[in-house]
């Protein structure tokens, strides 16, 4: 039966030229191992009539050589077309992860699990399907060949071919929702898991250890049970072929004797059925690339659930002359009829309790998250700066520098106006000291996140708590140095400091989702609402 993740299978394999080369490459091979029983025959018949031909032991070896090329560049094509198409799979798997945007629709450890492992398992596709097919080539072209020696031979053999097909059949059946099952269940312990490392400061501190890890693997029954499950499958299949493949030479070998004795057929005939008789079984032999086959069919179905995901809709920034303007934005349960207009090159300050919706707002206002509803005018280039940035590349230098092609120089400057060159120089390497070895503080790696952010040029910045871990002096500072290095830009700025919205030209208060109200801070500050929002209420 098809399954949704098929069609993005047959994508792998027609969008490469190699499979091809692949299939023609194992045609050659296939056809000397089909030849190669014929003439280990004629071989044997040659020695044991005491006579010596040339243009037999010739053919044998030349056949004996073709097979072990071919399978030798069979090899290496294989490895070649698995790891293209995996890496292709990847590339579009996590664009389209990045493409359904804030909030993520899949977690983080499942995402992790589906580029990883499913990736993996559906860049196969090529490698298994070609070697059930070469089985299966295999399994009728040696039928003719017995057929050609005596067509007895070839009727008895036929008899074990619908025992045969029941076998495969079954197996397949029995093992494809096991298969399923056991990639589900993973990608949801995988989750489990990375949510579990991220908070591994907080559940050591709570003692909950235990608890933590009982909860990471408490799918693990699931995972058993759906494993169990495979292997059960397979151990039947295993003993059920095991039987089938004797037998079948057994039966093979009598008829083989009645035509000795008849004088149909020759010594060497004889081990040339046999050879055929073992290549028509193959394909019972296929079992572990029988289960490889539904491993790579779940695993392409989960791919192809997140690529059949749409993306939120986005409804597109309208030009606007350097303004941010909302109108009627909402996003469900989060934010609600937000509109607000930010004047081009103001400083912006969000402000709210815990919960009212700042970091989407100032998500929305950096393209970051999409939403339900409403419009949204903003033009130029977002930089975008975080409470806990994830800095990457190898180096700090090309943290601060990622995504871009800036220099040096460029790097340096965005590090002086983020405050935190300083730091930086006195690392062993300075800028070239690399990330994993650079023993930083959650300030500077707030202030590195930051000159990220300055060093893209924006025309609109948006810092969402992105100087939380700051004292108020060096925020000071910073804001300072943002104001000379990026001159005439417009600023969004999410904080609970009541100095830092006091020196925006607008705040924007937010309540459960809603704009409670807008203005300077001394303008809001008369409100005992707003003033609870920095005192707790006290």
């Amino acid at each position: 039966m098809a399954k949704p993740g098929d069609a993005l299978l047959f994508s792998v394999v027609r969008r490469d030229v190699r499979p091809w080369l692949l299939l023609l490459n194992a045609a050659v091979a296939t056809t000397a191992g089909l030849l190669l029983p014929t003439a280990l025959a004629g071989a044997v018949d040659m020695a044991l009539g005491g006579t010596f031909v040339l243009v037999t032991v010739l053919w044998l070896l030349l056949l004996a050589a073709t097979e072990i090329i071919g399978d030798a560049i069979g090899i290496v094509l294989a490895a070649s077309i698995t790891a293209r198409a995996t890496a292709w799979l990847r590339k579009r798997l996590s664009r389209h992860l990045l493409a359904l945007g804030h909030p993520p629709r899949f977690a983080a450890g499942d995402s992790v699990s589906r580029l990883t492992g499913d990736c993996g398992n559906a860049g196969s596709v090529v490698v298994t399907v070609m070697s059930l097919i070469i089985a299966a080539v295999s399994s009728v072209g040696s039928v003719v060949a017995l057929a050609l020696l005596d067509w007895r031979l070839a009727a008895v053999f036929a008899v074990s071919v619908p025992l045969a097909m029941l076998l495969v059949r079954s197996h397949m059946q029995l093992t494809a929702d096991d298969v399923l099952a056991y990639q589900e269940v993973s990608g949801e312990i995988s989750a489990r898991l990375v949510d579990a490392v991220a908070g591994r400061h907080t559940i050591a501190a709570a003692g909950i250890a235990d608890r933590e890890s009982g909860r990471v693997l408490q799918p693990l029954p699931r995972l058993a049970a759906a494993g169990g499950g495979m292997w059960r499958t397979q151990a039947k299949m295993m003993w059920r072929a095991g039987l089938l493949l004797p037998a079948v030479e057994l039966a093979v070998l009598v008829a083989a004797g009645f035509g000795i004795l008849q004088g149909r057929l020759s010594t060497g005939d004889v081990l040339a059925a046999l050879g055929y008789t073992a290549l028509g079984m193959g394909i019972v032999g296929q079992i572990p690339q029988l289960t490889a086959l539904e491993r790579t069919r779940a695993s392409a179905t989960r791919i192809a659930e997140v690529l059949d995901t749409p993306p939120a809709p986005r409804p597109t920034p309208q030009p606007s002359d350097g303004s941010i303007e909302l109108r009627n934005v909402s996003i469900n349960g989060v934010l609600h009829d937000v509109s607000l207009t930010i004047p081009e090159g103001a400083f912006a300050a969000v402000v709210g309790s815990s919960g009212a919706g700042k970091s989407t707002l100032a998500a929305v206002l950096g393209g970051l998250s999409a939403v339900d509803d409403g419009d949204i005018a903003r033009d130029g280039q977002v930089g975008y700066a975080f409470e806990r940035p994830a800095l990457l590349g190898t180096t700090i230098g090309r943290s601060i520098g990622y995504g871009t092609d800036a220099d040096e120089i460029q790097v340096r400057d965005a590090a002086v106006a983020a405050q935190v060159h300083d730091a930086l120089i006195r690392l062993p390497q300075g800028y070239e000291t690399p990330l994993s070895d650079a023993p930083l503080s959650g300030g500077e790696a707030q202030r590195i996140g930051l000159a990220r952010a300055i060093v893209r040029d924006p025309q609109v910045l948006v810092l969402d708590d992105a100087t939380a871990s700051l004292d108020t002096v060096t925020e000071a500072k910073v804001d300072k140095a943002l104001t000379t290095a990026l001159p005439g830009r417009t600023r969004v700025v999410v904080t609970h400091r009541p100095a830092t919205a006091a020196r925006a030209d607008v705040v924007v208060w937010l309540e459960n989702g809603r704009v409670r109200g807008t203005g300077t801070h001394a303008e809001l500050w008369d409100d005992e609402d707003y003033r609870a929002v920095f005192t707790g209420g006290e």
